[in-house]
């Protein structure tokens, strides 16, 4: 296998075993945790090292999820206080254990092949180099393996424990109802999101996994309200991103990590200006349509009241009533052409009046509204 396909499909396979407990952490509103921990967990690392003295021993994996798991539980501790926000919490939390870990690593581990930026950035192109070897038989690159074995553990748990991370995400008080805890599945969710991220540090760095962890789920997000067409979706953007990222930094010769994090927001951009129902355009064509809606319900609202006044050719002319909307006249003039096109309203003497067509319509739309209201007040 070639050097080239070894990356791609590192590439690939962290950024779906990334993208899974991304989606949940987009969910429960914690995606800045997902920085926090990518960053903490080198002290995790740091000390399990000065145990181990092996940058390959597993045990190393096992420290970084128990910092993160830590970092949890502080943020958590401070937030409980009342005192502080989560945000505020994970600003005071995260800078203090990243900054012991890089205390560490510079007064004591200098002479060892452990550095902040190798840690933050990581080099994909170096990936391959790194070789799985048993019984002096050379069967690939080692991260390839080791992800893989962390996307099988990533699926397995969403698969076993889906039902009850549904549940814990969407209505907390249900699942403690039900026998769920809550508190428990958060931390076995902090623990996957920890294993994922020591073990993809060595292939792609911390950066580019808060962007596979973050950006696939939260484009998804704009896209379906599925959960499970979530989880697809996002894996399915994680490994496209991951593609398209390698193809752009081959082409132009610049760093692999840092096209596929340009490609991940490239993506989330495409998709927050297109998305078929959230999207930005979408969004704004909407509004627009619910202003002309509430435009001219009110013109025609308007009507109504003053129909049959004395003064209806003063509130209702053709050459007044845009002096009794709060909209431009020429905005007021164009709904009018619109509402007569509608059938909606004709023009008797220089006077807008309803049909009755336009008058069943406003009936109906009025009673519709106070029904709403009652609905909303008295439930």
């Amino acid at each position: 296998m070639s050097a080239q396909i070894e990356i791609q499909l590192i590439a690939i396979i962290v950024a779906v075993a990334c993208s899974i407990p991304g989606v949940f952490l987009v969910l429960r509103k914690m995606a800045m945790m997902t920085d926090a921990i990518t960053h903490t967990i080198l002290l995790g690392i740091i000390l399990a090292f000065f145990i181990v003295k092996d940058l390959s021993s597993p045990l190393l994996i096992l420290g970084a999820a128990l910092v993160g798991l830590l970092t949890v539980y502080l943020v958590e501790v401070l937030h409980k206080t009342k005192l502080v926000s989560e945000d505020s919490a994970i600003g005071i939390v995260f800078p203090m254990l990243f900054s012991i870990a890089i205390i560490i690593i510079s007064k004591y581990a200098g002479d060892i092949h452990l550095d902040t930026d190798s840690v933050l950035l990581g080099e994909l192109a170096f990936a391959p180099f790194n070789r799985l070897k048993i019984m002096g038989v050379d069967i690939g690159a080692k991260a390839l393996y080791t992800m893989t074995m962390v996307l099988i553990l990533n699926l397995g748990l969403v698969i076993i424990f889906f039902k009850e991370l549904k549940i814990s995400i969407f209505d907390s008080g249900l699942a403690a109802v039900l026998g769920f805890s809550p508190v428990l599945i958060q931390y076995g969710l902090m623990a996957s999101v920890s294993v994922t991220t020591v073990a993809a540090f060595e292939a792609v760095g911390s950066i580019l996994v808060i962007a596979f962890m973050i950006g696939p789920p939260v484009t998804a997000y704009l896209l379906t309200d599925d959960l499970k067409k979530m989880l697809v979706t996002s894996a399915f953007l994680g490994g496209l991103n991951a593609v398209l990222g390698y193809r752009i930094a081959y082409l132009f010769d610049v760093s692999i990590a840092g096209s596929m994090a340009m490609m991940t927001g490239i993506t989330f951009l495409l998709v927050f200006i297109f998305a078929p129902s959230r999207g930005m355009i979408t969004v704004a064509r909407r509004r627009y349509t619910q202003h002309l809606e509430f435009t001219k319900k009110s013109i025609l609202f308007h009507m109504l009241q003053h129909e049959g006044e004395a003064n209806e050719k003063q509130e209702n002319g053709v050459e007044t009533i845009f002096n009794h909307i709060n909209q431009s006249k020429e905005f007021v003039n164009k709904m009018m052409k619109e509402l007569v096109e509608e059938s909606m309203i004709s023009v008797n003497q220089d006077v807008y009046c309803l049909t009755e067509k336009g008058k069943t319509y406003t009936i109906e739309s009025y009673e519709e509204i106070v029904q709403s209201f009652n609905t909303e007040y008295t439930t």
